[in-house]
């Protein structure tokens, strides 16, 4: 068998299983594990899969960079963006993180909410700007440009100092083995720091999330209490996190 033939069903594997195990590929394609390590070693470095111990899972392509993010199902997120915004009551304190769906959060508050919306995203700081009821809290730091986001030590002490009713998370990688996770080593440092100062985490899970993982942990997935997914998101995706004890919300 040719390698760009079990690179092939190595990658028709983890879109009908979720993941692979390079030890029960070995045996499938009748090669060594070190030639399946390989193929997975050269299929990670194309951004095909997230290699993890013992095999591989689906790589998010949420790592995209923001303008190939913005043009990922932006019908769904809006979905999502709304039935989030849905959750926030008057006099909350809510940390708003930063990309897309989370953008769309913001577009969605209603003018009259009254509350204090924390973020450390200038984007969506500057949707806020005319929601004259909100009262809006930025977060300072060095700017991630991929995420749009504020980043690093001044980051987590500012956040350090805050206690929110809600978190709404934005991950690229959502796996009920895996955890959450996101490309970035100091955005997953901030993310947890944030979802440790909030009461509950919500996670914006648009559907190329969920299953996939990236490079750096965030947290175990039961750090989310909530998921907000697609309407149209498949039972099988969704029951392994129901059976965790993680509350589903289809937008």
């Amino acid at each position: 068998m040719l390698t760009s033939q079990r690179k092939q069903l190595i990658l028709d594997a983890l879109k009908r299983d979720g993941q692979v195990v390079a030890k029960t590929l070995s045996v499938e394609f009748d090669v060594s594990e070190d030639t399946v390590r390989r193929d997975l070693r050269e299929l990670a470095s194309e951004g095909r899969l997230q290699r993890v111990h013992g095999g591989a899972l689906l790589a998010s392509p949420a790592a995209a960079d923001l303008a190939g993010r913005e043009r990922i199902e932006s019908v769904s997120k809006a979905a999502i963006g709304r039935a989030a915004a849905g959750m926030i009551a008057h006099g909350q304190i809510v940390f708003i993180d930063g990309g897309t769906t989370a953008v769309q959060l913001a577009r969605h508050l209603p003018r009259d909410l009254r509350a204090t919306i924390v973020t450390h995203s200038p984007s969506i700081a500057v949707e806020l700007a005319d929601h004259a009821q909100l009262e809006v809290i930025m977060i300072g730091g060095r700017l991630f440009r991929h995420s749009m986001v504020n980043v690093g030590a001044a980051a987590i002490e500012a956040l350090s100092h805050i206690r929110a009713d809600l978190y709404f998370m934005g991950a690229t990688g959502v796996h009920p083995q895996a955890g959450l996770s996101t490309g970035d080593l100091e955005e997953a440092y901030v993310k947890r720091a944030i979802a440790g100062h909030a009461a509950e985490t919500v996670v914006l899970a648009s559907a190329e999330k969920l299953n996939a993982a990236s490079a750096y942990k965030i947290a175990d997935v039961t750090a989310a209490s909530t998921l907000v997914v697609e309407r149209s998101t498949a039972e099988a995706l969704s029951a392994p996190f129901e059976a965790l004890g993680i509350t589903i919300v289809r937008a």
